[in-house]
């Protein structure tokens, strides 16, 4: 006697497929993943090479120095801003003009005389410089002209200074005030001239 009964269909497992898969990335695009970033650290290696300059080489133009002129005579007060510029604003990269001006002569035996004196006291200063300063470039600059403040102020915008020194003796309180409330309507000298009309900063 046989058992009588639903029959259940039967189920294959075989048959029952992922709706998900999980891919890896074919070789051709690893391969061509990783020459792209090899492409690009040489890129950036050689863009580091380029831009690094290479051992005891400085790149031209990098470190641009400034030209201070400070004007010089043979008074304890010229002497004084050339050591307080020495001291205080003069970098290793600046180039130091040392002015003297002169009267004007109206025989060239009496200019070259005049020049040749100038270059006494000059030549002295000069020496100081290099012996503070060693590093520094020093020139020197002669010039005549009949008004010194004019002459001074026209020479530090030939040579393309960026500062402009000058010294000048101690003035007292109630001169100072007298400036600061007259303004322009007093010349106060060759100093404040260079201040009022420098093309560059000018210090005093």
């Amino acid at each position: 006697m046989g058992r009588s009964g639903t029959r259940l269909p039967s189920f294959c497992l075989n048959r029952i497929r992922p709706h998900v898969r999980v891919r890896s990335p074919p070789i051709q695009a690893k391969a061509n993943l990783n020459s792209a970033t090899t492409d690009h650290k040489h890129e950036n290696n050689g863009k580091v090479e380029e831009d690094k300059p290479s051992h005891g080489e400085k790149k031209p133009g990098f470190v641009m120095g400034r030209k201070i002129m400070i004007v010089v005579d043979s008074s304890i007060e010229a002497k004084g801003a050339l050591q307080w510029a020495l001291s205080h604003t003069v970098q290793c990269h600046d180039t130091v003009i040392l002015l003297y001006v002169t009267k004007p002569s109206k025989q060239v035996t009496n200019y070259e005389s005049n020049k040749n004196r100038a270059y006494e006291p000059v030549s002295t200063l000069k020496t100081m410089c290099k012996q503070k300063r060693p590093e520094v470039e020093v020139e020197v600059a002669v010039v005549e002209g009949k008004e010194k403040g004019p002459t001074i102020v026209e020479e530090a915008k030939k040579q393309g200074a960026a500062l402009l020194v000058l010294g000048q003796k101690k003035k007292s309180m109630t001169w100072r005030l007298i400036i600061m409330w007259a303004g322009n309507r007093i010349t106060g000298g060759v100093v404040e001239y260079c201040i009022q009309n420098a093309s560059c900063m000018a210090v005093a």
